[in-house]
C-alpha cells in the first residue's frame, strides 16, 4: 500500500472531536425527546384528572336541567309549589334554602304504582366526609308517593359534593328574582331559571380555577290532558 492511499484513507475516518461532537449532539436530541415526551405524559395526565373532575359537574347540571325541563306548574291535582328560597318542606337544611318544585321526570316502572310526576327539592347539606378540601353536598330529594296522607317519602340523593356556591335565580320576564314562591305573591312559575354552581378547589388550587358553572333554563310548559274514554249504548 502506498502512501496517497494510506492518506486517503485516514482522510476518510472520524476524528476522536468529530465522534465526540457527533455524541453530544446526540444527547441534546435526545434529551429534547425525552423532555416533549415527559411534558406530554404530564399533559395526558393532567388532561385527564380535568375530564374526572368534571364528570360529576356535568352530571349534576344534565339532572339539573332535565328536571326543570319538565316543571310543571302550581294547581294541579298531584302538583305541588315551585319555590326558590326558604323551603315548606325537607329534611337536614343548610340554611333553610333550596329549590322546589314538580317536574314530569320520573321513571315508570313495572311493579311500582307512581307515575311521572315527582317533586324534587334541591338543597344543600353538610357533609360529614368533609376532608381538606371542604364544602357542602348538592343533595336532590324526590318524592314520588304524592296522595301520600302520612306525608312525603323523599328519597334523598348526592348530585355532587365539595359544593361552594349553588344559586339560584328567576326570570320574570323584566329582571331576575332570587326568590320565587307561588304560595305568596308570584302565583305563576317564571319564565326562565338560572343557576350557578361552584365546587371548591383542591387543595394546593388557585380558586380562580373553579369558577362557578352557569345554567339557563327556560320554562315551557306544556299542556298535560288526560285522555277520555267514551263507550257507546248498545
Amino acid at each position: 500500500m502506498n502512501l496517497s492511499s494510506q492518506a486517503r484513507r485516514l482522510s476518510d475516518a472520524f476524528t476522536l472531536i468529530e465522534a465526540i461532537l457527533a455524541l453530544a449532539i446526540s444527547a441534546v436530541v435526545l434529551a429534547g425527546i425525552g423532555g416533549a415526551f415527559y411534558s406530554a405524559l404530564r399533559l395526558r395526565e393532567r388532561t385527564a384528572a380535568a375530564v374526572d373532575e368534571s364528570l360529576p359537574l356535568c352530571r349534576a347540571l344534565d339532572v339539573l336541567k332535565r328536571d326543570l325541563n319538565g316543571t310543571l306548574p302550581p294547581g294541579g291535582v298531584m302538583t305541588g309549589n315551585f319555590i326558590n328560597g326558604a323551603l315548606q318542606m325537607g329534611s337536614g337544611l343548610s340554611q333553610g334554602n333550596g329549590l322546589q318544585f314538580s317536574s314530569t321526570t320520573g321513571v315508570i316502572r313495572d311493579g311500582e304504582p307512581w307515575g311521572d310526576v315527582q317533586e324534587i327539592i334541591y338543597e344543600l347539606r353538610t357533609t360529614s366526609q368533609r376532608g381538606d378540601r371542604g364544602g357542602q353536598d348538592l343533595v336532590r330529594n324526590v318524592s314520588r308517593n304524592l296522595l301520600s296522607t302520612m306525608g312525603p317519602e323523599m328519597r334523598d340523593e348526592v348530585l355532587l359534593s365539595h359544593v361552594e356556591r349553588f344559586e339560584v335565580e328567576c326570570y320574570d320576564g323584566y329582571q331576575w328574582q332570587t326568590a320565587w314562591d307561588t304560595t305568596m305573591n308570584q302565583t305563576n312559575l317564571p319564565v326562565a331559571v338560572r343557576v350557578r354552581l361552584q365546587q371548591t378547589p383542591e387543595p394546593g388550587m388557585n380558586s380562580r380555577d373553579f369558577q362557578p358553572f352557569e345554567l339557563v333554563v327556560p320554562l315551557i310548559i306544556k299542556a298535560r290532558m288526560a285522555g277520555t274514554n267514551t263507550a257507546g249504548a248498545a
